[in-house]
């Protein structure tokens, strides 16, 4: 019989610390990371004294001009840390946010000389919740607290890469080396997808017009959305990264990061029609080789899944969201900072819309089609608005076993309009043959 799976982490071995005692954490985890920049890089920006307090305290806000990847991927991905101080100190989901809030202010008041910065507040306290949630998900699923020798090392090491603001705080607490008797952590059922292939981005919309690369990619489906049962914020996510590598991609080799959680939401099942209705919060990175966007977003959406004769079914996914910040790169704009060009893009907002739509073939294969929409209109940057969309249409035919053959092609298109200067059309195109592996 399949063990009886934890709703929580068990709280007998996962008590609620005080909140000094986390705060203490995020410090500990920022000057961590303090340290790091200041002695083993050498940068600059991380000589700071009084001074550099004063004078950030004086001055306040402005929105920087850092580079995309630092200010809409680094940025979330350090504000987990802080978040995760807070979650493996006990605290659930929404309670774990002030505590990346306060990350976030410490480092950007104290822990650079450069001024703060109203999108690094933002990023990594939002995104932050949403990257500190899904990999503190999935370091649960590493850790083993009944393991011991070389497994325990592997998992706790495993763990630390994915979340080290957890790892900061198991240290702390005496957890990296207790031995339990059962089970204390909540782990869903996790499906993952590994694809490995060749990838060309077009010159404009032509096929196969452009440079050759490869690329590897990684699906992660958290949780079974058609369960019925109470639910708490993650309790299911999807999570996409896709890398590229080659000598023409132009150093873009995270060619994107998208992906969402459920807050919350609830079940129906009716005869042959299983549907999840909730409300998400999403997570879009977009840095390829030609183009460029970022945006989060919180929206209601459906997700469900269709039984047809035999093992063939047809799943579909649709969300709305609001985005409370996004950017998208932009010709008009171009920072320079000590020689180096770093924003090239501007700050925006607006709305968002995804559909995702799959025939799943009596496991010969699968049909996929889903289209991004964005609609940005501009906070920083030329007066105007952009709308962005995205078209992905891929086949996957079954080879053996869990191996199969995948084409993907994406359509890519913006159409920007300004208040002071001509509006811009633009459209490329990019396409990828790859082999899949389903665990």
């Amino acid at each position: 019989m399949e063990p009886r799976r934890l709703r929580s982490d068990d709280p007998e071995f996962n008590p609620k610390r005080s909140l000094g005692t986390v705060a203490l954490q995020v410090t500990a985890t920022n000057a961590l990371t303090w340290a790091v920049d200041r002695y083993v890089f050498g940068y600059s920006w991380a000589r700071v004294g009084v001074s550099s307090w004063k004078k950030n305290f004086q001055l306040g806000c402005v929105w920087d001009i850092d580079t995309f990847n630092m200010n809409f991927f680094f940025h979330p991905y350090s504000g987990g840390a802080s978040f995760n101080a807070a979650r493996a100190g006990g605290y659930g989901y929404l309670e774990s946010v002030p505590l990346a809030l306060l990350g976030s202010l410490m480092w950007e008041y104290l822990g650079e000389t450069n001024q703060p910065a109203y999108n690094d507040v933002i990023n990594t306290t939002i995104s932050g919740a949403l990257f500190g949630e899904i990999l503190y998900r999935l370091s649960s699923l590493l850790l083993d607290d009944r393991t011991t020798g070389a497994e325990r090392f592997f998992r706790e090491f495993g763990a630390m890469i994915l979340s080290p603001g957890r790892a900061v705080s198991r240290l702390l607490q005496g957890e990296m080396t207790r031995i339990t008797a059962k089970e204390i952590y909540q782990k869903e059922p996790l499906n993952v997808t590994l694809t490995a292939g060749a990838h060309v981005f077009n010159k404009g919309t032509s096929f196969f017009t452009g440079s050759l690369s490869s690329n590897f990619d990684i699906h992660l489906d958290y949780g079974n959305p058609f369960e019925i049962r109470p639910r708490k914020p993650f309790d299911f996510f999807k999570l996409r990264t896709d890398l590229s590598f080659g000598k023409s991609i132009g150093g873009r080799y995270l060619d994107n990061f998208i992906g969402y959680g459920l807050l919350f939401g609830k079940t129906i099942r009716t005869g042959n029609l299983d549907v999840l209705l909730g409300a998400f919060q999403h997570y879009n990175y977009w840095d390829s080789k030609i183009f460029r966007i970022s945006t989060m977003a919180f929206g209601g959406g459906v997700v469900g899944k269709w039984h047809l004769p035999g093992k063939s079914n047809v799943q579909a996914v649709f969300h709305l969201g609001l985005i409370p910040l996004g950017a998208s790169d932009s010709p008009h704009i171009d920072f320079l900072e000590e020689g180096v060009h770093v924003r090239n893009y501007d700050y925006s907002g607006g709305v968002e819309a995804k559909l995702e739509a799959t025939l799943n073939l009596l496991d010969r294969g699968q049909v996929t089609a889903i289209y991004y929409a964005y609609s940005l209109h501009t906070y920083v940057g030329p007066p105007g608005y952009k709308n962005v969309a995205v078209f992905k249409p891929r086949v996957a035919v079954r080879l053996t076993g869990n191996v199969s053959l995948g084409f993907e092609y994406l359509f890519y298109h913006k159409d920007s309009f300004y208040r002071d200067i001509p509006d811009e059309h633009k459209g490329n195109s990019e396409q990828k043959l790859y082999l899949l592996l389903y665990f």
